[in-house]
């Protein structure tokens, strides 16, 4: 079945050849370069990495290739090394820190009425809201979906026990407040949306940040991006597909396999150093996302997480944060006191 699906693979690559030295012919022709005018700033482990997917697919709105450029966080930074970052920190191999670089991810916009990017560091780093505000302007459009903090901080355990990088052993680790679980700004305390979200409702227009809730997007996701697609005043009837979920997360069962077929893959490692436009282009292909993705998941062992750990987790770190999150965002969030785990 693998490698049923490279040959398919490199048949795709074989074919899009000409295709691709085309298109890298086109360069130049544009008098300037148009900026975002919205972003998706949140969360991690919240469905962003499928919305960004399905933003993609609608022909009036332009998304940046690379997910997760995290330029209004880090700009100005210095790029930090893996192996001079033990506790994983400070490293983002995708990260954008320069602003002639930043504005290169747009060069290629044409007419698309929305221009936009996703980096989910955008919503707990302090200097992204003023940042995104100079440099983009108060009538930049602002996307956030808000899932059950114990859930996506269990989805983010999962992620890195997949990629083999797990904080500590134990999820209950979480609940040690001297832990590294509170030093990365990516696990507990990127569950604390309430202040995130003020800083930007504090400096943006309220009309300009729309806030979704994860069990709403996973429930219909048609419905949302129409919601969605209407805020960002492209036509709302776009057909789009959904079915594909994106980024799965949790245990290898078979780490050969993943070699071969996973996020790190060697067929992938490959296509970034020799045909990095093609990978882009794989990327962007909902058939190939699907083939891939299903493989995947079936290497994927996803533990049910336990029922009292969770309310306890929620109960004792994220409940007040909900009920101020709740007032801030005037939305209903009570069922996260009382739905099972997603």
């Amino acid at each position: 079945m693998i490698f049923f699906s490279f040959t398919q693979v490199f048949s795709y690559i074989w074919a899009n050849t000409c295709i691709m030295k085309e298109d890298s012919t086109i360069s130049g022709k544009k008098k300037g370069i148009r900026l975002p005018n919205f972003l998706v700033i949140g969360a991690g482990k919240s469905g962003t990495t499928s919305l960004d997917h399905y933003l993609h697919q609608h022909p009036d709105i332009f998304m940046s290739r690379v997910k997760e450029p995290n330029f209004f966080a880090l700009m100005g930074e210095k790029p930090v090394e893996a192996k001079d970052d033990p506790e994983q920190m400070y490293h983002y191999p995708q990260a954008v820190y320069a602003w002639e670089d930043y504005r290169a991810l747009f060069q290629e916009v044409e007419n698309e009425k929305a221009i936009g990017e996703t980096s989910p560091m955008y919503l707990y780093n302090a200097h992204a809201p003023h940042r995104i505000r100079q440099l983009l302007g108060e009538k930049t459009k602002l996307i956030a979906i808000l899932r059950h903090p114990v859930d996506r901080l269990y989805s983010r355990y999962l992620h890195l026990a997949r990629e083999n990088r797990l904080p500590s052993p134990r999820f209950e680790d979480a609940l040690d407040r001297d832990s590294i679980w509170w030093r990365r700004p990516d696990l507990v305390t990127e569950g604390f949306y309430f202040s995130y979200l003020k800083n930007y409702f504090d400096i943006f227009p309220r009309e300009q940040i729309r806030v979704y809730r994860y069990e709403d997007f996973k429930k219909d996701p048609q419905g949302l991006m129409r919601d969605l697609f209407t805020f960002l005043g492209v036509n709302p009837e776009a057909e789009i597909d959904t079915e594909l979920r994106l980024n799965a997360s949790g245990f290898v069962k078979n780490r050969w396999k993943d070699r071969l077929i996973g996020q790190q893959s060697i067929l992938r490692g490959a296509l970034e150093k020799l045909a990095p436009a093609l990978l882009d282009q794989m990327r962007q292909s909902t058939y190939w996302q699907k083939k891939l993705n299903n493989l995947r998941a079936q290497n994927l062992a996803r533990p049910q997480l336990d029922a009292e750990l969770r309310l306890r987790i929620l109960e004792e770190i994220y409940a007040k944060d909900v009920w101020q999150t709740a007032q801030l965002i005037d939305q209903d969030l009570n069922a996260w006191f009382r739905e099972q785990p997603a």
